[in-house]
Order: C-alpha cells, then sequence, then structure tokens
C-alpha cells in the first residue's frame, strides 16, 4: 500500500471515530474519550487533509470548525413552507380537550369511535431551521424566516457537531429535517463565564444565544457557541416509503443518526395529552433546556393528509403552553447587586407577584443603561417576564400608570458593598466596582484567581476550602491568606494536620514571586498573563508600574471633563498612552489598569501583601537578566516536545522576550515541532521557516 493509500484509509477511519465520539458526547452525554484526546484525533485528521486535499470529503469532522466570514446571507426558498402551528391559549387540561374535540370534528368521529392516537412532544425555545440531505450529505440549512424564504446558514449549521453531516444507513436520495437549533442553560453559563473570564459580553438567554449564533455572517463565531439541535419533522422527500406514523418517523430520523429528543410519548385521547402536559410542566425545572410548552401531533399521517391546513397552520397540531410568564406589579424600589465579577446590576424590588408558577418580588434591570432606556423608575408598573428558570426581568414599563411621585433611577458612584469607585469602560454598558482585591462581593473569586496556578500557584487552596475560610471570616482578602496558622487550617472540614501543613508551605513557598506572576495575581480585569508578563518587562518595577497608572488615572479623570466627545475620546488616548504604546495593549486594557492602582483600597491591599512578603521587588532580576534573549522573535509550538509541556515551553520562551503565537505566518521567527506536529509543520515548510526541536529552542534559551 503506498503512502496516499495508507492516508486514505486512516483518514476514514478517524472520520468515523470522530463521528462516534461526536454521538456519544452530544446525543448520549457518555463522553468516551478526554477532550485532549479528541483533539489530537481532530488534529491528526486536518493534517491528513492538508497534505492530501483530495481527501477532504463534505461529511468530515474538519469541515465543522466555520468557513469564511459572508457579506449577507443567500435567501432559500423551502421546498415545503415551513408553517407555524397554531397556540392553544387556555393552558390548564381545557387545552388538550379543546384541540381533541376539533380533530375529531375534523375526522366526523363520534362519542362511540375510538380515541384518536396523538404524539405529544415538547416545544423547544430556540431556532426553527431545515436541514436539507441529497444522498445522505448535509448540502444545506436554512432558518424558516416568513415561512416560504428563510436564510442559508449552512456553515454555521455545520458547526453543531450533533447535526450529522453524512446520515446513517441507507438515506433517502432527499430528506429535509426539520429540527430547532437551541442551547442548554448549563452550556450556556459555562460559555458566559468563559466569556466574561475574557473581558467579551455574556449571551442574554439561551434562545437569543441560538438565534443569534445562527445567524452570525462569521460562522467561527457560531462554532465558538454551545448550539444543539433536535429533529423534529420533515419537509420535501424523495424516494423514501414514509413510515406509517409520526412517532415511527422519528425513530427513523433518529436511525439515520439525526438527535431527537427523548420526552415525548403516544397518547390515546385527550386525557392522556393533558397527563403529558402536567408531567412535562412539572418536570420542567429538571430539564436542561428552556421549552415554553408542549406540541400535539395526530399521530398517523393519513389522518394528517386527511386533516390538511387552515391558512398557515395544520389541522393536525397545536402548541399547548403552560402558565403565562408575564404579569404586572409595581416597582417598590431599586437595589444594587454587585456581581462576582464586580458588576452593578440594577435589581427592582416589587410587589410580589405570581408569575411563570412562583411568585416573583425581585427582577433584574440588567445595567444602568437599560434602566435609561426603559425609563424604569420606582413607583412605575411594569411588566415582569419569567420564562423557565431565566431570572425574572423587567419588560417594559406601562406609563399611563406612572404616578407623579415616580423617583428616576442614579447609580451610585461608590460600590455599594466596599466603598471602591466604580468604572466604566470607555463605549461600555456595564459598570465595575474598582475593588477588586477587597470587594466582598468578589472576594472567593479574586482569592481563587490570586492562588492558581498561573498566579501564586499555592496548591491546595481549592474551592471549597476557599468557601470556608470566607465563611469562618478567617479571610476576607488575599493578603489574609499569609496570617493563616496551622490551627485555624487543620480545624477546618476536612482538613487534616498534613494537609493543612502542605498549605502553609505551599504559601510560603509562593513568596517573592516574579513580577509578571504578581500582576497577573492581582485580578486587573482585562489583564491576562501575556499582557502581564509585558507590563513586567515595560515597567520592570511595580513602583514604576504603580506610579505611571496613578498618573493614567489623573489625565483619565481630566479627559473625561471634556464636553466634547471627538475631543474627549482624543483626551482619552492621550491619557493612556503610556500603556497603549505598549504592543497589544488597547484602550480597554489600559483603563483598566489606571482604575485598579487609582482605587485607594487596591492599594492598600498590595502594600499589605508586600509587607507580607508576596512580593518584592528584587525577585525580578534573573527575570529581567533574560528578558532581552528572546525579544523581537515569533514562536509556534506544535506536536508534542520530550520534557517539556506547552505551557512550560510558552512561560520560557516568554520569560525570555519572546512572543508565542496560535498560527504560522509570514512574521513566524521560529517553529518548535515535536512528535505528531500537524499542518504547522507543513506550512512552516513551505514558508521555508526554521523548525526546531526541543533541544534547539533549549539552545536558543541558553540552557542546554
Amino acid at each position: 500500500m503506498n503512502a496516499a493509500d495508507s492516508a486514505r484509509e486512516r483518514a476514514e477511519g478517524l472520520r468515523q471515530e470522530l463521528e462516534r465520539h461526536n454521538r456519544a458526547y452530544y446525543e448520549l452525554d457518555a463522553p468516551t474519550i478526554s477532550d485532549a484526546e479528541y483533539d489530537s484525533l481532530f488534529r491528526e485528521l486536518q493534517a491528513l487533509e492538508t497534505a492530501y486535499p483530495a481527501l477532504v470529503t463534505p461529511d468530515s469532522p474538519t469541515q465543522r470548525v466555520g468557513g469564511k466570514p459572508l457579506a449577507q446571507f443567500a435567501p432559500v426558498t423551502h421546498a415545503v413552507p415551513m408553517l407555524s402551528i397554531q397556540t392553544e391559549t387556555n393552558t390548564d387540561a381545557s387545552g388538550a380537550e379543546h384541540f381533541d374535540s376539533r380533530v375529531r370534528r375534523e375526522l366526523e368521529l363520534d362519542s362511540a369511535d375510538a380515541p384518536v392516537e396523538y404524539v405529544a412532544e415538547l416545544k423547544f425555545d430556540g431556532l426553527a431551521v431545515s436541514l436539507r440531505y441529497e444522498n445522505g450529505i448535509l448540502v444545506q440549512g436554512a432558518t424558516r424566516g416568513d415561512g416560504v424564504t428563510g436564510e442559508d446558514v449552512t456553515q454555521n449549521l455545520k458547526t453543531l457537531r450533533d447535526i450529522p453531516l453524512r446520515l446513517k444507513g441507507s438515506a433517502p436520495p432527499l430528506l429535509e429535517v426539520r429540527g430547532e437549533a437551541y442551547m442548554r442553560r448549563d452550556d450556556l453559563a459555562r460559555y458566559n463565564e468563559k466569556a466574561r473570564a475574557q473581558g467579551e459580553k455574556p449571551l442574554v438567554n439561551p434562545r437569543n444565544g441560538a438565534a443569534g449564533s445562527i445567524r452570525q455572517l462569521n460562522p467561527r463565531i457560531a462554532a465558538s457557541r454551545p448550539l444543539r439541535f433536535f429533529a423534529y419533522g420533515i419537509g420535501a422527500v424523495q424516494g423514501w416509503d414514509l413510515p406509517a406514523t409520526h412517532q415511527a418517523l422519528l425513530d427513523a430520523l433518529a436511525g439515520f443518526g439525526l438527535p431527537v429528543c427523548e420526552h415525548r410519548a403516544v397518547a390515546r385521547g385527550w386525557q392522556e395529552l393533558a397527563d403529558f402536559h402536567d408531567r412535562m410542566g412539572k418536570h420542567r425545572p429538571h430539564i436542561p433546556f428552556d421549552i415554553d410548552g408542549v406540541v400535539y401531533k395526530v399521530n398517523r399521517l393519513a389522518l394528517q393528509n386527511q386533516l390538511g391546513f387552515r391558512s398557515r397552520e395544520p389541522r393536525w397540531a397545536v402548541a399547548h403552553k403552560y402558565p403565562a410568564e408575564e404579569a404586572q406589579t409595581v416597582v417598590l424600589a431599586i437595589d444594587v447587586q454587585v456581581g462576582r465579577t464586580g458588576a452593578l446590576t440594577p435589581v427592582a424590588k416589587l410587589r410580589p407577584v405570581f408569575v411563570g408558577g412562583v411568585t416573583v418580588s425581585n427582577a433584574t434591570l440588567h445595567n444602568e443603561e437599560e434602566v435609561r432606556r426603559k425609563d424604569v423608575r420606582v413607583g412605575d408598573t411594569v411588566i415582569v417576564r419569567r420564562a423557565g428558570d431565566v431570572i425574572p426581568e423587567v419588560v417594559n414599563v406601562v406609563p399611563d400608570a406612572r404616578p407623579a411621585t415616580a423617583v428616576p433611577f442614579e447609580l451610585p458612584i461608590t460600590c455599594p458593598q466596599c466603598g471602591s469607585h466604580v468604572m466604566r469602560e470607555e463605549g461600555g454598558v456595564v459598570v465595575r466596582c474598582s475593588g477588586g482585591l477587597v470587594c466582598p462581593a468578589q472576594a472567593k473569586g479574586a482569592i481563587l484567581h490570586y492562588v492558581s496556578r498561573r498566579a501564586m500557584d499555592i496548591e491546595g487552596l481549592g474551592d471549597k476550602l476557599v468557601d470556608q475560610l470566607i465563611a469562618g471570616h478567617h479571610v476576607k482578602t488575599p493578603a489574609d491568606l499569609y496570617s493563616l496558622t496551622l490551627p485555624t487550617l487543620a480545624a477546618l472540614d476536612r482538613m487534616g494536620e498534613k494537609s493543612a501543613v502542605n498549605i502553609i508551605q505551599a504559601i510560603e513557598q509562593s513568596k517573592q514571586t516574579p513580577l509578571a506572576r504578581f500582576i497577573f495575581a492581582l485580578g486587573i480585569r482585562n489583564v491576562g498573563e501575556s499582557t502581564a508578563k509585558d507590563l513586567a518587562r515595560h515597567f520592570g518595577s511595580l513602583d514604576s508600574l504603580q506610579k505611571t497608572a496613578l498618573q493614567a488615572a489623573d489625565a483619565k479623570a481630566a479627559a473625561e471633563l471634556v464636553d466634547d466627545k471627538t475631543e474627549r475620546k482624543k483626551a482619552l488616548i492621550t491619557a493612556l498612552e503610556a500603556f497603549t504604546k505598549i504592543s497589544e495593549i488597547g484602550i480597554g486594557i489600559a483603563e483598566s489598569i489606571a482604575d485598579f492602582f487609582a482605587e485607594p483600597h487596591n492599594r492598600e491591599e498590595i502594600a499589605r501583601l508586600i509587607t507580607a512578603g508576596a512580593f518584592q521587588e528584587g525577585a525580578v532580576s534573573s527575570e529581567a537578566s533574560r528578558s532581552a534573549i528572546l525579544a523581537g522573535k515569533t514562536f509556534v509550538l506544535t506536536g508534542t516536545l520530550p520534557t517539556l509541556k506547552r505551557d512550560e515551553a510558552k512561560e520560557q520562551i516568554e520569560a525570555a522576550g519572546g512572543k508565542v503565537s496560535g498560527s504560522v505566518s509570514k512574521k513566524t521567527d521560529y517553529v518548535i515541532a515535536g512528535e505528531e506536529a500537524g499542518s504547522k509543520l507543513n506550512k512552516a515548510q513551505e514558508l521555508g521557516i526554521p523548525i526546531l526541536d526541543e533541544a534547539g529552542l533549549l539552545r536558543l534559551l541558553g540552557d542546554a
């Protein structure tokens, strides 16, 4: 077997293996390998397809990563219209009875005839889409649009790993699958946590997240979002003898490898429909994704055809929703809560009202800009919404009910938790407390970040232990860690003397850390490891960094007083140029640095940390002496190195003044290649970029 045949055979095996793992993870919630192992297989397939472009197939998992951004979406005319379903307005059991009565009347059945058989399913709260398969291959994906014409979102839908690019088994020549793109609540929470940590805007809720992601012109953004899919019906079909029932149709779609929701049931007569509605309503809090009702469909397809359609709705289906999730009440007060990232969120205190199945007395107003836009005032009558487990929110004000005594909202200029000044980044809507090191609301996050491996690296201080330390008033800020005693730690739950000794030793070993690590450990918003290293190299000392930040903060305060918006922007750029002239530090990061050091509480905490021995200026001397060895050089790491982990290699390169990039370009100076190096190695060879192994890197660093 020659190399090309061997590559073809391996690529086919990898494609099948990756799709098996995709199905295990996304459909069965039972992953069979780790993320790292999956990524290794994926990179191997990418490398083979790069080396042998003819091996690329439309159903390859590598085609999910997203293509080039689009200028606009192309229109798609649905071969079979994507019609909406009638909504049953009665939310109690009578809603199911009314639907059954209409169906029996249309079918001319009387009380002596057998009950009609239905399928009851969930009504997903996402975005309806259509998938067109030709000879089993996904060739097009589209939104519903107006039901007749949608938008071509093929590239985005291909990024959903539970949507098969090739159907299993004997697929018909043409099959259009109708279904819902959605987000699970836990997936959204993880995505938003990561987004906030990176200074990015979080998604509002699962439905908006799903709809907004599918309609992204840049498919790589869609690929980064935790989207999923459920199939619930079909459109155009050719060359397939359809099953006799809708339930069998769903089973057949599942057999083709399409994800179909397990929460469905065959029901005979209206009472069994009502029982399903009630059962799912009680189970609703435990379902990991949002629903706003259930859907009933006549099970036999022959009867569906007999019933037909009215206007733009099928007579054989209905959506039976749950009780109203909006209600009217009065705003008694507007409080301000401080989140664990320091964000100040206005919260409306409400006259208690029953909505969405629970009594609601608080509702989020999101941010100051949202309060202004909706013009919510204390004393206003407002519409409140609660959908599923989503935090209740104020939808809008009832203007005609506003009393003369209604009080406009004013956001405080200091944090209600710690008294630190609040800050708003240029162009941003979120206002944050600047007392990141001392604010009680941010204490847990600040401490966990401070002790993390890439910061102060204090091993043993995990999530639950920090909770105990804060709850027992042993620790309020990172500086308090250095006052912990052996008896205090040993007395905590599940903490023996040996573990307590290890933690005390780890705290001691963390002292006199290098400047870059200390800057990163402070938790300055938007300042990651790379930026912390840039600041350490540029300023050389904490004192110099702090003095420059204070000067920038004074200049920033003066700039903010300029009336003209354009001139104010220019003045702000000038005020912060001491930081923005540093590579890759933009205006937002510069503002965060200035605001952080301008807050007296933060400076006091830094002084406490220095007194405790957490940092000494002399600790960076060895780092500074090496900082110019690789200055100005850009490196790319690929493959597995013999002894160094990738993070360790990156850390050594950056400590020596170099920069590590994720992709190879003409600006790359060296590629460091280990075993199983992928397409980056091939590109480096094409561009003639020097390629080194680990030993070569160590020689450059002067460590060989």
